[in-house]
């Protein structure tokens, strides 16, 4: 399993700097954002020689860059902003052969218009389900187009907010374009030890197979979200059933600053080894 971090921890805009600061930090891989070349996360293009340099980063500071940030609100009420989000996801999925990496990560979205991290409650309405899984049929023939795989994760504010939700989309789709982005600290806001392992074992159950990364944060007591290594999540459990599942991917760490990451990398070292 190998540890990596969001490269949009590091400020700059210059790949090599970033790429070189999260190996300074003690990481092996890390998740793209263009944000990290002076573009918008979404951008409107990413000319190719843009993408070549993302490539040549990776390769001097010896950070693979094991997936590209590709989020937009799949299940937005707007039709066209749905599409403006399904334009740019293709313009990234485009530039990923040249990077060099071949998973691009999503998330399903809300019917909040403003805030695509903000639960809304027509959520759990079939249209919003419809709606979702419209987008995302057509999210997967952009990723078949360019032969890459999309990875989503179940969050609480979005559509898909458990595990079982991720596995009903799953089936629903089918086929090898759509994988998982597991991060337990999104599946619960406040549990206590006996019932967050329960929520972890129920995920990596359902999804285990089809999870291409996990995710490394975490939730303070009141259940607001902490870095990793300073909440209650069960890191040895999380990484224990990773494992049980045969789960040989990336390790992921977001939700922290540049600071914090030296931290944070020697913490999940440890919870690793």
């Amino acid at each position: 399993m190998r540890l990596g971090i969001f490269a949009k921890t590091f400020p700059g805009v210059e790949p090599g700097l970033v790429l070189a600061a999260a190996a300074a930090a003690g990481f092996e891989a890390a998740q793209y954002n263009f944000a990290c070349s002076g573009l918008p996360s979404m951008p409107d293009a990413v000319p190719q020689e843009m993408a070549i340099a993302i490539a040549q980063a990776s390769a001097s500071s010896g950070v693979p860059i094991c997936a590209v940030s590709g989020t937009y609100n799949m299940a937005h009420p707007d039709p066209l902003v749905r599409a403006d989000g399904l334009r740019r996801l293709e313009v990234i999925a485009a530039a990923c052969a040249d990077i060099g990496t071949g998973i691009v990560t999503l998330c399903t979205g809300t019917r909040d218009p403003d805030d695509q991290w903000r639960h809304d409650p027509d959520n759990g309405s079939p249209q919003a389900w419809r709606d979702m899984r419209a987008e995302m049929e057509k999210a997967v023939a952009v990723a078949g187009r360019h032969g890459i795989r999309l990875g989503i994760e179940p969050e609480l504010a979005n559509i898909v907010d458990s595990a079982a939700k991720a596995r009903r989309l799953l089936d629903e789709i089918g086929g090898d374009r759509l994988a998982i982005v597991l991060d337990p600290a999104n599946l619960f806001q406040t549990a206590d030890l006996r019932a967050q392992h329960r929520i972890v074992d129920e995920a990596i159950g359902l999804l285990g197979p089809d999870i291409a990364m996990g995710h490394a944060k975490d939730r303070a007591p009141d259940g607001s979200f902490a870095t990793a290594g300073n909440g209650v999540l069960d890191y040895r459990h999380y990484i224990s059933r990773l494992r049980s599942a045969g789960f040989e991917g990336d390790l992921v760490a977001h939700g922290l600053s540049a600071q914090e990451a030296p931290g944070v990398a020697a913490f999940l070292r440890g919870c690793l080894q």
